[in-house]
C-alpha cells in the first residue's frame, strides 16, 4: 500500500478521554438550550400535560391518568405558565386571546383561594342559576336531562372500603357526559346534594366534579360569598369566613383568569381496574377524547 493511500488518524481520533467528555458535555448544552425553551413554549402556548391526582371526575377520570391540556382553547392569562412560573407575574386581570368556555367542558384551572391547581367540569357560566335538589341537578331553573346506566362497585383511592355507585348519563344542549352518585347509607357524608341556589356571576364560572359524592367543588359553600337576602349565591372576591382555612375552602365562582386550558384527551393512564376491584371493569383510557 503506497504512503499516499493509508487512511490517517483524524483530531477527533487523537483527543484525549477529557478532550471527548468536554466536547460532549458541550453538545447536550446546546441541544438543551434549544429544548428545554422550545418545550417551554410549547408547554405555554399549545399543550400540557397533567397527572389525575383525586377521583373527583370519576368516571371520566381516574387517578393516574394523563390529560392533554388545550392551552389555546380559552386564551392565556399568568396562571398559563407552566412549573408556577405564574408566581413571577403581577397580578392582573383579564386574558389575552380570550375564547369563552362552553358548557360541559372539562376545565383545568387555578384554585382561586390557594395554589393549587384543579380539574373539573364547567356547569355555570355567567348568569346561570346552578342548584341541586335531592341529587338532581337543575340548570336556570329546570332538571338537566338525566338517565341511569348501570351501578358499579369500586374501592375509591386510598381506602379501604367499597363504594356502590349509580353511573347516570347527563345531557345538556346536546352535550353528554357520565356522573357518579354513591348510594344512601354508604361511608360518605352527602352535604352537597341539596345545595342553595348559585346565581354565577359575569366574569367567573361554576365547577362541579363528574363524581359528585368525592368532590370539594362550586356546591360547596366554603369557598363563596354570604348569600343575599333571597338566599341565592351571586357574588365572588367576599374574604373566607372567620375560621375556613384557605386550603379547606371549596372553589366557589372560579374567575376567568383562573383558567389554564381544555382537558381535550386523556393521553395514557395507570389506573389498574383490578386494583380497584371494580365491578363491572371501568374503561382503561388510552388516547381518548373527554
Amino acid at each position: 500500500m503506497s504512503e499516499s493511500s493509508r487512511t490517517t488518524e483524524t483530531p477527533a481520533e487523537k483527543r484525549s478521554l477529557k478532550e471527548k467528555i468536554l466536547h460532549e458535555a458541550r453538545e447536550w448544552a446546546v441541544t438543551l438550550a434549544i429544548f428545554i425553551p422550545a418545550f417551554y413554549i410549547f408547554s405555554f402556548l399549545i399543550y400540557e400535560q397533567r397527572v389525575i391526582p383525586s377521583e373527583s371526575m370519576v368516571p371520566n377520570l381516574q387517578v393516574g391518568d394523563r390529560v392533554a391540556v388545550n392551552k389555546f382553547a380559552y386564551g392565556y392569562s399568568r396562571y398559563s405558565l407552566p412549573w408556577g412560573a405564574w408566581r413571577l407575574i403581577p397580578e392582573g386581570e383579564g386574558r389575552v386571546f380570550g375564547g369563552k368556555p362552553d358548557r360541559g367542558d372539562v376545565a383545568v384551572f387555578m384554585h382561586p383561594h390557594t395554589d393549587r391547581v384543579m380539574i373539573k367540569r364547567i356547569i355555570g357560566l355567567p348568569g346561570d342559576e346552578v342548584q341541586m335538589i335531592d341529587e338532581q341537578l337543575y340548570l336556570n331553573g329546570e332538571p338537566i336531562e338525566r338517565d341511569f346506566i348501570r351501578r358499579i362497585k369500586y374501592v375509591p383511592h386510598q381506602v379501604s372500603y367499597t363504594e356502590t355507585a349509580r353511573e347516570y348519563r347527563e345531557t345538556i344542549n346536546g352535550k353528554s357526559w357520565l356522573s357518579h352518585q354513591w348510594l344512601q347509607g354508604d361511608n360518605q357524608v352527602r352535604s352537597l346534594d341539596t345545595t342553595p341556589v348559585f346565581k354565577v356571576p359575569e366574569g367567573h364560572y361554576l365547577f362541579i366534579g363528574d363524581n359528585r359524592d368525592n368532590s370539594e367543588d362550586g356546591r360547596s359553600t366554603t369557598g363563596h360569598c354570604p348569600p343575599n337576602a333571597q338566599g341565592v349565591i351571586d357574588r365572588a372576591g367576599c374574604e373566607l369566613a372567620r375560621g375556613i382555612d384557605p386550603e379547606d375552602a371549596s372553589v366557589g365562582f372560579v374567575p376567568a383568569e383562573n383558567l389554564i386550558g381544555r382537558a381535550d384527551t386523556v393521553l395514557f393512564s395507570t389506573y389498574s381496574c383490578g386494583d380497584a376491584h371494580a365491578e363491572p371493569c371501568m374503561k382503561k383510557r388510552l388516547w381518548r377524547g373527554l
